[in-house]
């Protein structure tokens, strides 16, 4: 009987568990789900067939090689900081690992032990990075066999709130990792247009969008993520002109989170300690100038003089004008926003999450010039079921599957963006209304 470890049992392993316990007793696997709170294992498993839940510590080492020794393969669904220390123990133990996340350098230099033990770690098997790799090479690699040229690639995701619960003036709420939010875009952006490098400072980031349309749902609006330019070899497009990979958000969020960056609010490299009692009108009146004839609403906008009203509610909507007391008073800017925010941007259980993503290519044969829309639309169930989970998880939970079936018959360090990965796992999420729309416009 073939064990798969995962290690977390948080809301992104939802689907991911249940697909692979689906298929537990008739493939003849036992699925061992460590978590800290061995409740939290207990709650997602439902002691179902050939399952197992275990507590578990990730820094008690000894406990957490023999978890991974008795299993012959590992899924981390941990915070990807931990990724590395699992990938270390399962080159030691000689078994296959796989996750979701962004490939590190720390894994990477794993790469000449994960070969001579004959194993498979994939990374970047989730949502974004994920199917967004397997959507995009899906298309590269048809394109390249009918002989074209692919002049520019531009690629959009999101994981937003379906239409109907849009609720509040940001129309959003946190689907995933609030502290990533928070601090979304930090650093130096950059991108190539045709063929001219081009880079982007935080504090200019979320004035630099683009407009990206959605049939049926609106408009909606991106700005670039930190580094596009490592994919250009990632996906075998080395020359490129054109190359942007980014963020979507719904048309004014930009605008307005834009303010809370100028202002300081996101920045993580201080500490503060605001006195005890200290209100969240407080903390955004610390950031303004010193001015005890105005209010703190007149100081704001004399600073923003752009500022519009739908910008100005959106401030007043999170609170920041309010006398109610700060959530905590310890942290840097950046997680006393947090603290705000996971308040304000929670997701009701009646919630729907939906996730949006959008390839944009322009592609040359000859004379001949067309543009190719490829868009995805993901709705949730819940605030538990949700689109963020569904697509996270279930990429991962098939890769796994195939794996194991000996569908995949790879060894070594991969993403998925060869077609033997690739071509399987799209096919099945189209089983589960994963699919991408395509839409080819002539020039």
């Amino acid at each position: 009987m073939k064990q798969i470890l995962i290690l977390g049992g948080g809301k992104s392993s939802t689907f991911l568990i249940d697909y692979l316990v689906a298929q537990a007793v008739e493939k003849h696997r036992e699925i061992i789900l460590a978590d800290l709170d061995s409740s939290v294992a207990e709650k997602k498993l439902q002691n179902r067939p050939n399952t197992r839940a275990e507590a578990l510590d990730i820094s008690n080492a000894e406990r957490r090689r023999d978890l991974i020794e008795e299993s012959d393969l590992v899924i981390s669904m941990l915070p990807a900081r931990l990724h590395p220390l699992i990938a270390e123990d399962c080159v030691a133990l000689g078994k296959h690992f796989f996750s979701a996340s962004y490939e590190s350098k720390e894994i990477r230099a794993l790469r000449s032990q994960i070969e001579e033990k004959g194993l498979f770690f994939l990374n970047e098997c989730g949502l974004d990075p994920g199917i967004d790799h397997m959507s995009a090479m899906k298309i590269i690699d048809e394109a390249k066999a009918k002989g074209e040229e692919i002049l520019s690639f531009k690629s959009y995701a999101g994981g937003l709130l379906s239409p109907e619960c849009e609720d509040n003036p940001w129309k959003y709420k946190f689907t995933w990792n609030p502290r990533n939010v928070v601090l979304a875009g930090q650093g130096m952006s950059r991108y190539i247009e045709q063929s001219r490098l081009k880079y982007i400072p935080y504090h200019q980031l979320f004035k630099r969008i683009k407009p990206i349309h959605f049939k049926g749902l609106g408009e909606y609006e991106g700005y670039p993520n930190r580094d596009s330019l490592g994919y250009r070899k990632t996906y075998g497009l080395e020359n490129i002109p054109t190359m942007l990979r980014g963020t979507l958000r719904r048309t004014g969020f930009c605008k307005a989170w834009d303010i809370l960056v100028q202002l300081g609010l996101t920045d993580d490299s201080i500490e503060l300690n605001p006195p005890q009692g200290s209100s969240k009108r407080d903390f955004l009146n610390s950031f303004l100038p010193f001015d005890t004839d105005r209010s703190v609403e007149e100081k704001l906008t004399d600073f923003f003089p752009e500022m519009d009203f739908p910008t100005f509610e959106k401030i007043q909507w999170i609170g920041l004008f309010s006398h109610d007391p700060l959530p905590i008073y310890q942290g840097s800017p950046a997680q006393i926003l947090q603290a705000i925010l996971e308040k304000e941007w929670a997701l009701e259980e009646a919630d729907r999450d939906m996730i949006v993503m959008q390839h944009q290519f322009e592609i040359r044969k000859g004379d001949k010039h067309q543009k190719l829309l490829s868009s995805l639309v993901v709705k949730g169930e819940n605030a538990s079921l949700t689109a963020m989970a569904k697509t996270v998880g279930l990429p991962l939970a098939i890769a796994v599957d195939l794996f194991l079936e000996g569908k995949i018959k790879l060894k070594g360090l991969h993403m998925p963006i060869k077609p033997e990965i690739y071509l399987p796992i799209l096919e099945k999420l189209e089983e589960f209304g994963i699919r991408f729309e395509e839409e080819l416009l002539e020039d």
